[in-house]
């Protein structure tokens, strides 16, 4: 049996634990990958929350993670484009898991990884760099912006300083004092997460909401007439007259992700590999809100 790790039910992260499911058979449209890494996300430990469990179905017990990089073993009827022993990255189909040997993605939600492509820095594109590249795209990002991120210490906060900056927009970034470096090396000025950060976001002209809630409310208040889009708090941001974030998780859009990866214009920013038996520590430290950049899980 090949090893996983998911949850028994909803709750806490004492619900957590290792599973030995079966090697799935990939159906018509799908590809079975052999897992070399998987991007480790907050929507991982929400959906064992079960605060996602109208929009992210799951089958109990279900194996945790929505991004994996790795090597097509095998493919279902009705695939083009993809063959075994192909080098891909994609978001895991309905019902199945990143954190895993195997896992199964639908062959319209997977690319092929570039050769100069980590499998690490492959596993963060369909949610967290893919995520960012949706967001300044539907935020329309030029040159002619000042774009606040709050939370820019974090995966998808990194990439879109990253995409904002590869834009020509000048980058305000909100976060802890502990990701100061990160965030100016991905060429934003820092603001402090801690102090009072409405007092120097004046001019803003697009919001990338990763925290929501109050300090959304205050900085939007500080950034009258900024475009807002939230991951965090999309109804938050509708009532302040943004949205949320429509996700394309195309071949055709991951692919252009990669290429960005490819080409140094975005960097992942994967600031540590965990092995899968340590796959509960990964997602503590994300679930703890201190992650820098990109946790991911090294599988093989």
């Amino acid at each position: 049996m090949p090893l996983a790790y998911g949850f028994a039910e909803y709750g806490g992260p004492e619900t957590q634990q290792f599973l030995d499911p079966d090697v799935p058979r990939p159906g018509p449209g799908q590809l079975l990958v052999a897992v070399h890494a998987a991007g480790v996300n907050p929507a991982d430990w929400k959906v064992r929350a079960g605060t996602r469990k109208d929009t992210v179905p799951v089958t109990l017990p279900a194996v945790l993670g929505r991004e994996v990089s790795g090597v097509v073993t095998a493919a279902g009827d009705r695939v083009d484009g993809f063959a075994v022993g192909d080098a891909v990255f994609g978001a895991t189909a309905t019902g199945f898991g990143g954190y895993a040997e195997y896992t199964l993605l639908n062959a319209h939600s997977t690319a092929h990884k570039p050769e100069q492509v980590s499998f690490a820095a492959a596993a963060t594109v369909p949610v967290a760099v893919g995520t960012a590249f949706d967001i300044v795209d539907r935020l329309a990002v030029s040159d002619a912006d000042t774009v606040l991120v709050i939370g820019a210490g974090g995966g998808v906060g990194s990439a879109a300083t990253q995409l904002a900056r590869a834009r020509g927009a000048t980058v305000l970034g909100v976060a802890s004092a502990g990701k100061r470096d990160l965030v100016e090396a991905n060429g934003a000025t820092w603001i402090d997460s801690g102090d009072d950060p409405t007092a120097h976001i004046h001019g803003a002209t697009a919001i990338v909401d990763l925290v929501g809630g109050a300090t959304l409310r205050a900085l939007a208040a500080a950034a009258p007439g900024a475009r807002i889009v939230s991951v965090a708090d999309p109804a938050g941001a509708a009532e302040l007259g943004g949205s949320g974030v429509e996700r394309r998780r195309t071949t055709e859009v991951f692919a252009t992700v990669a290429a960005l990866v490819a080409d140094g214009t975005v960097d992942p920013r994967v600031e540590r590999a965990f092995p899968l038996s340590e796959a509960g520590a990964a997602l503590a430290v994300v679930e703890g809100g201190h992650a820098r950049g990109k946790i991911v899980i090294a599988v093989r």
